[in-house]
């Protein structure tokens, strides 16, 4: 088992997910409370709680699977967020930068998956 505070992508995608939460979700609009702003909130928190619950399993391969969930997740917010941008919920200069920040943790995931696969 590792400890989660340790790795540098769980760090970059925990304040991901605080950057999404206070910086992202306050634009939207009231009516998309339960729609897209609650798929946005969940991709986010989902990408660092799955490298979590992954650091808890004992295998490589349990922690790849999880792992893979996570940069699904990554995928997912990308997308919320561009969708967001095209709706115009998010300025376009508050896109580039959750977007710079998703794709580093993109591929911090991508670097670390590849590693342990090897």
């Amino acid at each position: 088992m590792r400890d989660y505070k340790k790795l540098e992508v769980w760090k970059k995608a925990h304040q991901l997910n605080l950057f999404v939460y206070r910086d992202v979700l306050p634009l939207f609009p009231k009516h998309e409370t339960f729609s897209l702003a609650s798929q946005t909130k969940r991709a986010a928190y989902s990408i660092p709680m799955n490298i979590v619950e992954g650091c808890g399993k004992y295998t490589e391969k349990d922690f790849t699977n999880f792992l893979d969930i996570s940069l699904g997740s990554t995928h997912e917010l990308e997308y919320c967020c561009l969708l967001s941008k095209d709706l115009n919920y998010l300025p376009e200069e508050l896109f580039v930068s959750v977007n710079n920040e998703v794709n580093q943790v993109k591929a911090m995931l991508i670097g670390l998956i590849k590693s342990i696969r090897g």
